[in-house]
């Protein structure tokens, strides 16, 4: 939907709920105009001339107020609070911005933005502030969306990946390959302007030799998506193992809580139990499932074929083993649906005598190829560290540090990417083929219209919509 950029723009800027401190923004030529109207400050200053972001004590009103207020609570008064003014340019949107801060209480805040509605004011539509400083050339699209990262990180390494993203990380280094893709071309179409001039702009094998180097460096980023999205979207892991090897115990020693029943009786558990946890990282979606095994009972029968069913959608899984018991013949099928996932072997309860043979372990470890084996005790807390370690490592590898070199988090950039790249190959086809300068110039204009539309300087109105319809009222 296109909104009028003109307008004055409002919205509660902090969570549904009761608080502490509520904010409600306001955004617009008439921002300071409107806001003066509601609030007076304690200074008896106008807010027309306050110094820019900075707070000042104020009186919050529902109904405009005409004139000076003697300083104090006033009978018209629905709050008090703190008010600040950040002139355009130098504010989040580039527009007149002021937020009002009062307490967090959900009647004040409604109250004053339906008398900032009443006063002209339009109420804000998902991420438009946000938007807004995209189209006034504050953030490009890369940037804005990492505002929503930003607000959705799950882990502080996800917090990262997106401030560097905000920080223009990625945007800097699309940048550049933008700018040597556009002397590319300005090559190019000079040799088709100037044919007939026998001017040599740019040689075939230079030419060449750079496409493949953008080809090359374009490929790695897109290849950083599939950790990055690991690391923005989280994994699923399943515990998965006969009754009674510990699966509800190592639950509850990876949460550090005690979320599921644990008793010596197998079968305790009878359904899958879920829970979000962050492992070196890595948000992980862990699940607990029904011990697997031969049953006549009714409600286990149900709780297995869910434990089946988890283990068809995991991406990793934990499986379980009791290392002071042989090992079981049947173990191999209770993950035998497991060829699309990693899977981890997990030997627990060495707090007690092994009784496990090593052999019969190689043996199913290899038929199942697994990434690793881990052994711990749930009970005693042993060799979790290391399951964390190879919970990671298994699902992200060892050589993978996020740092402060650009990596893709979303479909939408990696879409771009190979959009971008499809298109690098399409020009190194026609130099290798000697074809016209034509066809080369327009398969590199199709590869930076591609890159345009990641950091938003080719888009269409179909891409601002989904990509800001994402974000909350407030931002």
């Amino acid at each position: 939907m296109n909104l009028p950029m003109e307008d004055a723009i409002c919205a509660i800027a902090t969570p549904c709920g009761e608080g502490g401190i509520g904010i409600i923004r306001i955004s617009g030529d008439k921002a300071i105009e409107i806001a003066s109207a509601h609030t007076r400050l304690r200074s008896g200053r106008s807010l027309f001339d306050v110094t820019s972001h900075t707070l000042y004590q104020a009186d919050i009103f529902e109904r405009p107020v005409e004139g000076p207020v003697e300083a104090g609570p006033s009978p018209i008064s629905i709050d008090q609070g703190l008010v600040v003014v950040m002139r355009a340019p130098h504010s989040y949107t580039a527009e007149d911005v002021v937020e009002i801060h009062c307490h967090g209480g959900p009647i004040i805040l409604h109250a004053l933005c339906e008398a900032l509605v009443a006063s002209g004011v339009r109420l804000a539509q998902p991420g438009e502030f946000t938007k807004r400083a995209f189209l006034n050339g504050k953030l490009d699209l890369a940037q804005a969306e990492a505002v929503l990262e930003t607000i959705r990180a799950k882990t502080t390494v996800g917090l990262r990946l997106a401030q560097e993203q905000l920080r223009g990380s990625l945007s800097k280094k699309l940048d550049g390959v933008r700018e040597r893709l556009i002397r590319l071309l300005a090559h190019v179409e000079a040799a088709i302007d100037f044919a007939e001039e026998d001017i040599s702009f740019i040689a075939r094998e230079e030419l060449l030799e750079a496409l493949t180097a953008l080809v090359c460096e374009l490929s790695r980023l897109a290849d950083t998506y599939r950790e990055g999205r690991i690391f923005r979207e989280g994994q699923t892991a399943v515990i998965v193992g006969r009754p009674n090897v510990g699966k509800s115990s190592l639950l509850n020693a990876l949460l550090r809580t005690d979320r599921a029943i644990v008793t010596p009786v197998p079968g305790t558990t009878r359904d899958v139990l879920e829970e979000t946890l962050n492992i070196r990282g890595i948000p992980i979606r862990l699940l607990d499932t029904a011990g697997i095994h031969e049953t006549t009972d009714v409600v286990e029968q149900e709780g297995i074929r869910r434990s089946r069913t988890a283990i068809e959608h995991a991406d990793l899984l934990l499986v379980l083993l009791d290392g002071s018991a042989p090992l079981p013949c049947d173990q191999e099928q209770i993950a035998s649906r497991h060829q699309a996932q990693k899977l981890l072997l997990v030997i627990n309860k060495t707090d007690l005598p092994t009784r496990l043979s090593f052999e019969a372990l190689s043996d199913l470890s290899q038929r199942m190829a697994a990434e690793s084996i881990v052994q711990i005790s749930a009970k005693t807390g042993d060799g979790l560290d290391r399951l964390r370690d190879a919970i990671r490592n298994t699902l992200i590898g060892t050589d993978f540090e996020p740092g402060d070199t650009a990596v893709l988090t979303m479909l939408r950039h990696r879409t771009a990417l190979l959009k971008a790249i499809e298109a690098l190959n399409k020009a190194r086809e026609s130099v290798g083929s000697q074809l016209s300068g034509e066809f080369v110039a327009l398969d590199l204009r199709g590869a930076l219209d591609a890159l345009g539309e990641l950091t938003g300087a080719t888009t269409t109105d179909d891409i601002l919509e989904r990509v800001f319809s994402e974000f909350c009222i407030g931002k």
